[in-house]
């Protein structure tokens, strides 16, 4: 059945329409060997459609993993300087999965990924308010000081934004390891935080979002999620792999 490749892209794949218009304006969808247009219509029973060169899967089973991220890859798919990115390490999983949000090059831990677009725009979303906790190994002086500052208002690229929590699990003089309680999620938000409060960030690892917990996945390593896991956040409506 024929439809708006938008649609398509929306159902088949991780993003909101809006975001799939975006990625068919930057040329980066191929339909029969032309590059597409916005509001093109096409066929995936019968059409060839492409998405940075990799078809479009006509299939609506979704898949969920959790990935442990290690650091040297990208969250973006595609990357003008060549460098690797997640969808390299879940290539098994039995579908093209996109990641949900982002981790910077140099960050790690919990990457959700997933063909469900629905499910990834309710995690990323600001109205739903997803919490993300960091383990992140800081070095400075006054570390309680410089704690008590991320949890007051802090000034990023000009928004005021909070830690909900803030917790010194370690900490030996000018070494600190704390947890980092966020909820807006803005790019590279702990790490300006703790710039702005006047410390150095060594390592930085997300290990919760929402009810997700990274556990002792190894770096590196990804595995479906559960069905509990998946129900506990967005009830028994997602459909699943297993």
């Amino acid at each position: 059945m024929r439809d708006r490749l938008q649609k398509l892209i929306s159902g088949a794949g991780l993003m909101s329409r809006r975001a799939a218009e975006k990625l068919i304006s930057e040329g980066r969808v191929i339909v029969n060997g032309h590059t597409a247009e916005i509001g093109e219509k096409a066929d995936p029973e019968t059409d060839t459609i492409l998405l940075d060169g990799v078809p479009l899967s006509s299939s609506r089973e979704k898949i969920y993993v959790m990935l442990n991220k290690p650091k040297g890859y990208v969250t973006t798919m595609s990357d003008e300087q060549g460098r690797k990115n997640v969808s390299m390490l879940v290539e098994d999983a039995g579908a093209r999965l996109y990641p949900v949000g982002r981790l910077d090059l140099n960050s790690e831990g919990l990457l959700i990924m997933t063909n469900d677009g629905d499910f990834a725009n309710r995690l990323m979303h600001p109205s739903n308010r997803v919490l993300k906790t960091y383990e992140v190994i800081v070095e400075g002086e006054c570390i309680p000081e410089a704690a008590d500052v991320l949890s007051g208002p802090v000034e990023i690229d000009g928004t005021v934004v909070r830690a909900k929590e803030v917790e010194i699990r370690e900490n030996s003089g000018h070494h600190a390891t704390l947890l980092v309680t966020i909820g807006e999620g803005k790019n590279r938000e702990v790490r300006k935080m703790c710039a702005f409060a006047g410390l150095k960030v060594k390592e930085l690892k997300r290990i919760r979002e929402g009810s997700f917990e990274l556990g002792d996945l190894r770096s590196g390593r990804w595995r479906y999620l559960t069905r509990e896991e998946i129900e506990s956040f967005c009830g028994d409506e997602a459909g699943y792999a297993q």
